[in-house]
């Protein structure tokens, strides 16, 4: 499934058995395997697409106990859906999957949510290098309020390894404890430098093995040298693109699983195998009740 498009995808996995065996080759490598007892000896029963464990009698199919369980929709709508979120550089809403799967809006946000729940990076990546950071406020106008309120926006702080990989993060504040202790956790102890803005809590995030240069914007200085923070900023032009043209708007509950989608496609771009490794993501990952998602 390498460099997949639309034509192999409809080619390949036209049908829901298609689409299982392929769940099986990536989940079962070597044969299938019991969750509860992980026994490796199974018969199937062709009329169920199941699997009765030889050792405890447990029935079970390659969906237990991953994103897929409990599911009513055909797997082959799951695969283009995921195709879709994955492929669309600005994201694709819930809405618009209603309408190209031909669901409810209940079903497709939740589908869009478990996907999203399935790529948020288990164990958090260290940036290394040159690393840009930034933050940004998400949020809607608030008529009446002037030029510069922002009680009804999130505040979003980002760290763009250049030519790398992103990391995205809601934050209470833009306050230095909270830069400073995003920085540390985003960032590898060896980074080479930090490049920001001119805005004062940055100050002092530098140390012996790394140093810190500034971008003065306020009095128009956007670029020195290669002391800049385009690459962090080209980040938050694409997330506000996303959420204006395609989201249209986006709770501050859910926030941070839109960040986790656009970092999983944006670190992924010159990955040829995405759409498999999305799926590993979705086999990996475990269960999303609506409930949980919801409460």
């Amino acid at each position: 499934m390498k460099d997949m498009d639309m034509i192999k995808l409809m080619e390949r996995f036209h049908s829901d058995e298609k689409c299982r065996q392929r769940l099986e080759e990536l989940r079962w490598p070597d044969g299938p395997e019991c969750p509860r007892c992980e026994s490796c000896k199974a018969f199937r029963i062709e009329t169920r697409g199941l699997y009765e464990c030889s050792s405890c009698g447990y029935h079970y199919s390659v969906l237990v106990g991953t994103m897929f369980q409990d599911t009513h929709l055909p797997l082959r709508k799951w695969f283009i859906a995921l195709y879709l979120m994955i492929e669309s550089k600005k994201g694709i809403s819930a809405n618009q999957l209603k309408r190209t799967l031909n669901v409810s809006y209940k079903t497709a946000w939740y589908l869009c949510h478990r996907i999203r729940a399935a790529v948020q990076e288990a164990s958090p990546i260290k940036l290394r290098g040159i690393i840009e950071i930034d933050e940004t406020y998400v949020g809607g106008k608030n008529r009446g309020k002037g030029r510069g309120f922002t009680g009804n926006k999130a505040v979003v702080v980002g760290a763009a390894q250049r030519n790398g990989k992103i990391i995205l993060k809601v934050v209470p504040d833009r306050s230095r404890k909270t830069l400073h202790g995003f920085v540390g956790q985003a960032t590898a102890d060896e980074s080479e430098s930090y490049y920001t803005d001119d805005w004062g809590p940055y100050a002092g995030i530098a140390d012996e093995d790394t140093r810190h240069e500034t971008v003065n914007h306020s009095l128009g200085e956007y670029v020195r040298g290669d002391v800049h923070t385009n690459s962090i900023e080209n980040i938050w032009s694409l997330l506000k693109r996303s959420i204006i043209g395609s989201y249209h708007k986006v709770s501050l509950k859910h926030l941070d699983a839109y960040l986790d989608e656009l970092e999983w496609r944006f670190n992924n771009r010159d990955n040829p195998w995405l759409f498999r490794d999305t799926l590993l993501k979705l086999l990996n990952a475990g269960t999303l009740p609506y409930r949980d998602l919801t409460a």
